[in-house]
């Protein structure tokens, strides 16, 4: 695609120390009209899924010029809070506050549900090794379901809600109230290997696993991000760092503390993104402990974000992402989705440190 691929012309290292350049990300056409929840682009083309608190699942496609169209929508009863594709891009899963998982089947147009829990779905998540959706909840469980039975293949009990998750296969992480961290391996699918207490002191926001399967980047609402690896031999390669944050100039405080509300890997430099409610998107370098490049998309929250299959392009929800509850939710608050054309350098992994 031209839009996509014509980005990623290397850049000069030394414009690696500059602010990331924004003038020419796309803005989505007809945006849902609440708060955008979540951002997943099919595994098999660029068609970009997205779930909102309108209640609606929408998805776009993006042409080779970068604009996009309405490629199809449907609807909960309640407000969308995750959406997921299966591997070959034939059917897209939603999950919500109705406490229902939906799928719906892009060569037929028909949505059916295909889970139900006794609290909202938080999160959904594809299996396709084995053939398995997997949905978390607010009613403090992990279910499996295989979308032609109505009863789910398996249950996995929770310490508490869940917050966050994602799946790497064979590695599932689920991130829950009271800053738990549950690993499980999903060759034995109903077994939690590992419990952690969070490395970080506040509430987790959102989890993504590397691409490699071996570890996964945790986000929290006090600005911190923790990097951690499974194999508890190696957990000296764990860390954590301070991100999205405004500091207070002339004085001693550490300045405003955003909420980390995604994180990102791309799928062909195992790098990252995270984004924030302070309005910024970064690339980070896990293996350099780095970062690549920072954008300021301005004043309102990042609330979800996605690469395409390809890693030539970066989607971003410009949102309310709740992190003030009900209150903060005012009037003529954002709701736009930008697409960000990917440059090499911008993402590119760095030389290991010697």
């Amino acid at each position: 695609m031209s839009f996509f691929s014509s980005a990623t012309a290397s850049t000069s290292t030394a414009a690696a120390a500059t602010p990331g350049d924004l003038s020419k990300d796309i803005e989505v056409q007809q945006p849902p009209t609440d708060s955008i929840s979540c951002l997943a682009f099919s595994p098999t083309a660029d068609i970009l899924a997205v779930s909102s608190w309108d209640n609606g699942v929408r998805a776009y496609e993006v042409m080779a010029s970068g604009q996009t169209a309405g490629k199809f929508m449907y609807n909960h009863d309640q407000p969308v809070l995750s959406v997921c594709w299966s591997k070959d891009g034939t059917k897209l899963f939603s999950g919500g506050a109705d406490k229902l998982a939906k799928m719906y089947d892009v060569s037929t147009g028909q949505t059916t549900q295909v889970a139900v829990h006794e609290d909202a779905v938080r999160h959904v998540r594809w299996v396709d090794q084995a053939n398995v959706l997997a949905t978390g909840s607010w009613d403090k469980t992990l279910k499996y379901w295989d979308t032609r039975q109505q009863q789910p293949v398996a249950t996995v009990q929770m310490p508490h809600k869940v917050y966050a998750m994602d799946i790497q296969y064979p590695l599932l992480v689920v991130g829950t109230a009271e800053r738990n961290v549950c690993m499980l391996n999903l060759q034995n699918p109903t077994q939690i290997v590992r419990t952690i207490q969070s490395p970080l002191k506040h509430q987790t926001r959102c989890v993504a696993c590397f691409t490699t399967g071996d570890g996964f980047a945790l986000g929290s609402v006090e600005g911190r991000v923790a990097i951690q690896v499974v194999d508890e031999k190696i957990t000296n390669q764990n860390f954590s760092f301070k991100c999205h944050r405004r500091d207070s100039p002339g004085t001693k405080d550490q300045g405003q503390v955003y909420a980390v509300n995604d994180i990102s890997f791309h799928h062909q430099q195992g790098t990252f993104s995270t984004a924030g409610a302070d309005g910024v998107f970064t690339f980070w370098d896990k293996d350099a402990r780095s970062r690549l490049k920072s954008f300021d998309s301005g004043l309102n929250p990042i609330s979800a974000t996605a690469f395409n299959a390809s890693g030539t392009a970066f989607a971003y929800a410009i949102s309310y992402d709740w992190s003030k509850g009900h209150t903060g939710n005012v009037t003529g608050h954002p709701n736009k989705i930008m697409l960000h054309p990917v440059k090499e350098d911008e993402v590119k992994k760095r030389p290991p440190k010697k």
